[in-house]
């Protein structure tokens, strides 16, 4: 027997195995006869695909969504099934696909683009391209799911800029596991409620949204500042920041309020409490709401 491994497309091609027996019809005194047999086979190689991946335009309602498979041979069948909330799957019909199947080698990428219209009632729709490989019995998902604004967001929606929101914003999810979709959350380091004077870092993120939204803070009339986090030094009073969170499919704002839990003021200088943070106060002749008075009205000046 024969053993190749591991296979490589270069090992496709025809074998032949070949038995010779030498015959001399029983009389040891004439010449040997060889007597040879060939038997013959093809040895075809079939490879999975190596990459899928799904891409997708909205326009509105108007889906185009676009899954392709590369590297594999023979060429693979994709199909396209929709997952409704209940968990039903039914396929995509055929009536508006458009198949290309292109050469890469000895390998094949293949293709396909669907044209979807979602129905006025689809608060959420998961779309999914199913790659199929019967040769080596090899089942691929990539799923993508559309979700109405309407039910992205647990966070009440306070202002909107710029534009108006479009109607699906989506996730993609390469893994086949199911995310909740759209959920912008909101994290505040040491938290939403401070102590007066302390230092917060509001973030923002959106798991498992795509494209990957980008962010916008600010506070008041003072100009945005972009990025996932937001600094904020010494919060001294009770104040509500603002997020944009965009990417091409859609928009939100959302209101983030941070809260000061104490305003008094002495127990900054109280050496008495933990021994952590000690003042001293070293100024003769003036009291602890003098120096405090000074040091605000300094403050306040050069701010200004």
């Amino acid at each position: 027997s024969l053993e190749i491994y591991p296979t490589q497309l270069s090992d496709e091609g025809e074998y032949k195995c070949r038995i010779v027996v030498w015959d001399n019809t029983g009389n040891s005194t004439e010449p040997s006869v060889p007597i040879s047999k060939e038997a013959r086979m093809m040895l075809k190689v079939n490879v999975p695909p190596e990459k899928v991946e799904i891409t997708h335009l909205t326009s509105g309602r108007n889906l185009s969504l676009r899954c392709k498979s590369e590297g594999a041979k023979p060429p693979v069948d994709i199909l396209w099934t929709k997952t409704s909330p209940d968990g039903v799957e039914t396929e995509i019909p055929d009536l508006t696909k458009v198949r290309e199947i292109e050469p890469a080698g000895e390998l094949y990428d293949t293709a396909e683009q669907i044209f979807y219209q979602l129905e006025e009632n689809e608060m959420i729709a998961k779309i999914s391209c199913v790659v199929r490989h019967h040769n080596t019995n090899t089942t691929i998902y990539k799923n993508i799911t559309f979700v109405s604004p309407a039910i992205q967001n647990a966070l009440k929606v306070t202002m909107q800029r710029f534009a108006e929101p479009v109607l699906y914003s989506s996730i993609e999810n390469q893994d086949g596991q199911d995310n909740k979709a759209g959920l912008v959350k909101i994290s505040a380091d040491p938290g939403f409620k401070v102590p007066y004077n302390t230092s917060v870092t509001l973030k923002a993120s959106a798991p498992g949204v795509y494209p990957e939204p980008r962010y916008l803070w600010w506070v008041g009339d003072q100009t945005g500042i972009a990025g996932r986090e937001l600094h904020i030094d010494n919060l001294e009073e009770d104040k509500s920041y603002y997020v944009l969170a965009e990417n091409p499919l859609g928009r939100v704002v959302l209101e983030v309020p941070v809260h000061i839990t104490t305003s008094d003021y002495s127990q900054w200088n109280d050496s008495s409490r933990d021994g952590d943070a000690m003042v001293n106060d070293t100024t003769e002749g003036l009291d602890t709401g003098a120096i405090i008075g000074i040091v605000i009205g300094a403050l306040i000046a050069v701010f200004f």
